[in-house]
């Protein structure tokens, strides 16, 4: 893998991009990797019903990998009952636990109500973006592991198109410190109540605004650049950082100075500016 530890998250995020393909490549053909993808690819079309997913170890690890559930493999009678519930009772299980990639797998394999058979295994495109998804999770995950700037907002990126509500960030732990930063509100503001957080990012930004990717490359760049300033992680060389320093000497309104959220009206004891 191309290490992006010791650089600025916007130069971090370019050389992801520039090699991405030739990473996505060695993530394909690394032994576990590969043997993971050939299972996936030779049983998913076999297998009937839940109770079979978690009884079939590599494929069943395959899918835990494929969105991001690495660490809670382990939890094999959670993760059935789960996929056994039935979304459309809002009591069921898969509406009442909070980690947004839980939901995201169970919809996306699509297990009838009990744990039935999903018509999407046997489909040859769902299974290749599957298989897409499973090493773009690697690489995210690797990149995040060398630089917590960029996985952020590699994290977001990947994450931008499916984004509804502002509900949709802030049960995202990794949307919610994204969005902070990039939107230059204060860590302390998680522990305001979760509906007047939402409040206060559509007071800053136009969430309808993500549908459009030129948006979402503005606003990654807006964090990278405000993120390496506040983390101290930004050097002279960084193109993010001297983007920024443009900006703010410039005169742009909208440019990528850092901010300050006025929030005691919201806060009653307030937390002091930020940073």
């Amino acid at each position: 893998m191309i290490p992006l530890g010791g650089i600025g998250t916007g130069l971090a995020v370019k050389l992801f991009d520039s090699t991405r393909e030739k990473q996505l490549d060695l993530i394909e053909h690394d032994a576990l990797n590969a043997r993971q993808i050939a299972a996936f690819s030779e049983r998913i079309a076999t297998i009937g019903s839940a109770k079979e997913l978690i009884a079939d170890t590599e494929v069943y690890t395959f899918v835990m990998r494929a969105f991001d559930l690495k660490d809670q493999i382990f939890g094999k009678a959670l993760i059935r009952k789960t996929l056994e519930s039935d979304i459309a009772d809002r009591g069921a299980l898969v509406n009442r636990l909070t980690d947004p990639r839980i939901r995201a797998m169970y919809e996306a394999l699509g297990f009838v109500p009990d744990g039935g058979p999903s018509a999407n295994f046997a489909d040859a495109e769902w299974q290749q973006g599957m298989i897409e998804r499973f090493k773009e999770r690697i690489l995210i995950n690797s990149a995040s592991e060398d630089n917590t700037g960029a996985g952020l907002a590699l994290e977001f990126r990947s994450k931008a198109a499916g984004i509804e509500t502002w509900m949709d960030v802030l049960k995202d732990e990794d949307l919610g410190k994204f969005m902070r930063r990039a939107l230059g509100l204060p860590d302390e503001m998680v522990k305001v109540d979760i509906d007047r957080q939402a409040a206060l990012f559509a007071q800053k930004f136009d969430i309808e605004k993500l549908k459009d990717p030129a948006e979402v490359d503005r606003l990654v760049a807006r964090f990278s650049a405000i993120y390496d300033a506040i983390e101290g992680t930004a050097v002279q060389s960084n193109a993010a950082v001297l983007l920024m320093e443009g900006a703010v000497s410039a005169g742009q309104g909208g440019g990528f100075s850092v901010i300050t959220a006025d929030i005691p009206s919201i806060i009653q004891n307030g937390y002091g500016r930020y940073r």
